[in-house]
């Protein structure tokens, strides 16, 4: 823990530093980024207890959410929003020769104009998968349709609207990927606020018919940006509405057997929810150990501390109040399930 405190008030002097300047370009914002190498930007892993991911690096005091991670774990995706999502874009982040590059927008980005959010990964991390509302045809900017990107000799291609049967004249939305191509999405009509979650199998090159999942996943009043674990074997369903929640949207995990059928939602506890009333965007590591997931946490200032100063420094820093990214030993997964009622 002492190492991450250290480490994130090194990245934040060196953030503020270059903030500082105001005109340095790209060359100067590679030779301030910070050395980092090995697994998940060098950060040591999280125990039981959620703490800030990567601070000054990706949860920056931005609007931060949405993870994905290639399957070599060489790539990690995410994304920012500012102004209401009137800019909205993907981020990624590679290690080269053992050193992880300055984050920059995905080279398939739509521009300022569009919003490009909820990257997903294939097994294989050969097709990412992601909500755009950009111009597809005759149609304008503004309809959220799932889009997919395929990569080439290491380099992705033009995204393509996935189409029908997964897209509709509605919204679709937060693709999540199983190994055999299944997708997982959620949807809400045209004119409709109610979003539920879908199931689209891949047989012989082409998505079937979605399926509405039952009320298991489908809880509450409301459910948004589901995770699908690779195996199937479970899912992580933020939820509104449920009797048991600690704030207005909690992190559910909802497990499936043999049978294909649904365990009753089991919430995911005071770790990951309490004082979280914006829980929209979860994701689990490729090999499992981690938890990543969104929250809007706002660091207190003690009575000795409240001035301007102290104030101008939340707003600029990771703990304001913007989403931001978590992470947390995944092991308590093991108790959830033993709670699971089929």
């Amino acid at each position: 823990m002492k190492s991450l405190i250290a480490r994130s008030i090194l990245l934040f002097l060196i953030l503020a530093t270059v903030a500082c300047t105001g005109t340095e370009d790209q060359s100067d914002t590679e030779s301030n980024f910070p050395d980092l190498s090995g697994p998940f930007l060098g950060q040591p892993l999280p125990d039981s207890i959620p703490e800030l991911f990567a601070p000054g690096v990706v949860t920056t005091g931005m609007f931060t959410r949405d993870v994905a991670i290639t399957p070599d774990g060489k790539e990690i995706y995410f994304c920012v929003a500012i102004g209401n999502y009137t800019y909205s874009t993907i981020l990624f982040t590679k290690e080269v020769n053992g050193r992880w590059l300055p984050p920059e927008i995905v080279p398939f980005s739509g521009g300022p104009g569009v919003m490009d959010f909820e990257p997903a990964l294939s097994a294989d991390g050969s097709k990412l998968y992601f909500l755009s509302n950009r111009p597809d045809g005759d149609e304008p900017v503004g309809d959220q349709d799932i889009w997919m990107v395929e990569r080439s000799a290491g380099e992705w291609g033009v995204p393509q609207n996935l189409g029908e049967p997964v897209n509709t004249d509605g919204g679709e939305f937060f693709p999540s990927v199983t190994s055999d191509g299944t997708l997982y999405f959620t949807r809400n009509e045209k004119g409709s606020r109610l979003n539920q979650i879908f199931r689209s199998r891949w047989v012989d090159g082409a998505f079937r018919k979605p399926e509405l999942l039952p009320e298991q996943v489908n809880c509450g009043t409301n459910r948004f940006n589901a995770f699908v674990a690779p195996d199937e074997s479970y899912m992580i369903v933020p939820a509104a509405g449920m009797a048991d929640a600690y704030d207005g949207v909690d992190y559910y995990m909802v497990f499936r057997d043999q049978d294909d059928r649904w365990s009753e939602p089991v919430n995911m506890g005071e770790q990951v929810n309490k004082d979280n009333a914006r829980s929209w965007s979860p994701y689990v590591s490729p090999g499992g150990e981690v938890l990543f997931f969104m929250a809007t946490k706002t660091n207190e200032i003690e009575e000795a501390d409240w001035n301007y100063k102290n104030l101008k420094a939340l707003n600029n820093s990771p703990g304001n109040g913007n989403a931001g990214i978590y992470w947390v030993d995944a092991g308590f997964f093991r108790i959830l399930k033993e709670k699971a009622v089929f």
